[in-house]
């Protein structure tokens, strides 16, 4: 059997103090990102693991965190799913995830579980839960929320895509492409505070700057899906409504137009120019390849990670909570004449 690689050893490789590798794999926030990568690096060169029972004897804890998501067959959160359970190992977790359908009952159900079955702590993804759940979501066990924030709920570590701004930017790119008369699928046209409204608030902002009209016509309340962004387009085909662009919610929408829009004989980006949102792995390998808004998933995981470790070491003040928001970015593929 090999020897057991130290942290002596990681610190050795990576340039730096033991104490500086202790903070990174105990999830202390004063450790800048070049340091933590290097880090990081070094653990996964070495393949250093934390002593989990050793550590679990000292602190009682179990070294579990729960993962709960909607649905763990959609490419996003399965991605999601794995790069938190890359990032947790580093530190000495394990994730258990489990699938809550985005409804409110099984949401609370996986807090209340979260509890029961002894984790450390919970990441939730709340698609389901609305204000009236906010002082639920509100307690003493550590929990980090994933998604649209709900109002109200302050005393609540968040991680959230900018949905407003990566929309915006989205239909942006469109526009300097040429695209004047652009349709959006997925899009709701509610005020509350979910996925579809807020990027639909997005893209209608990117209107108003360039001087375009809002025609609600354009706008389609289709679900999160490839086979939503199929029946999308072939309503928008078959109402006759004329359009040269696609602002899709999701890629898995933005996948599921390009299907449809073959199937109609329309060639993207020469007749219709596509872009998503998410940058799932699948974006790059369509053809054509996918145009999309990439949310930071890197920097998302890691800010949940570092929060809700931050919260089960004691190491966090109770009543100071942060809101994380992904630094999102443009990527330019032939979708849309890139």
């Amino acid at each position: 059997m090999a020897p057991r690689v130290t942290m002596s050893e990681v610190a050795k490789v990576a340039g730096v103090s033991v104490m500086t590798v202790s903070n990174v794999v105990n999830g202390h926030r004063y450790v800048s990102d070049a340091t933590r990568d290097r880090v990081l690096e070094a653990i996964d060169r070495l393949g250093y693991r934390v002593n989990v029972a050793a550590r679990n004897l000292r602190s009682g804890s179990t070294g579990i965190i729960g993962l709960a998501v909607p649905d763990i067959d959609a490419p996003y959160f399965g991605q999601l799913a794995a790069l938190l359970t890359r990032r947790a190992t580093r530190l000495g977790y394990q994730i258990v995830v489990e699938q809550t359908g985005a409804t409110r009952e099984s949401e609370l159900s996986a807090l209340t579980h979260s509890r029961l079955r002894m984790y450390d702590g919970l990441i939730i993804s709340t698609v389901g839960l609305g204000n009236e759940d906010a002082e639920q979501l509100r307690s003493e066990f550590p929990v980090v929320a994933l998604g649209e924030r709900i109002t109200g709920a302050g005393a609540l570590d968040h991680v959230a895509m900018a949905n407003v701004a990566g929309a915006q930017d989205a239909t942006r790119h469109l526009i300097e492409r040429g695209c004047r008369r652009i349709a959006v699928l997925g899009g709701s046209l509610d005020a509350g505070v979910n996925a579809g409204s807020l990027r639909t608030a997005g893209y209608r902002r990117a209107l108003v700057e360039a001087g375009l009209p809002w025609r609600e016509e354009l706008v389609l309340e289709q679900a999160f899906t490839l086979a939503g962004g199929a029946a999308g387009v072939r309503a928008l085909v078959g109402a006759g409504i004329a359009f040269d662009g696609l602002v899709c919610m999701t890629d898995m929408l933005a996948l599921g137009a390009l299907r449809a829009l073959a199937d109609h004989g329309l060639e993207v980006p020469g007749d219709v120019r596509v872009i998503g949102f998410d940058d799932i792995e699948q974006a790059a390998y369509s053809v054509p390849s996918l145009s999309t808004i990439a949310p930071g998933h890197s920097e998302m995981a890691d800010a949940a990670l570092r929060l809700l470790t931050e919260r089960i070491a004691g190491r966090r003040d109770e009543s100071a909570f942060e809101e994380f928001v992904g630094p999102h970015r443009l990527v330019v593929r032939e979708s849309t004449g890139g």
